[in-house]
């Protein structure tokens, strides 16, 4: 997964599980460095 932030470029390696564990989770998420509120329900 790639997200382009100005001139800069974000890249977070995302695994193709059928489950993916917590901490994993919690890491793309922090590597994306979107909010984790944007995960929340």
């Amino acid at each position: 997964m790639q997200k382009k932030l100005g001139n800069s470029t974000i890249t977070v390696p995302v695994p193709d599980y059928k489950e993916t564990k917590l901490g994993t989770l919690k890491s793309i998420i922090r590597q994306s460095q979107l909010p984790s509120k944007e995960f929340e329900s």
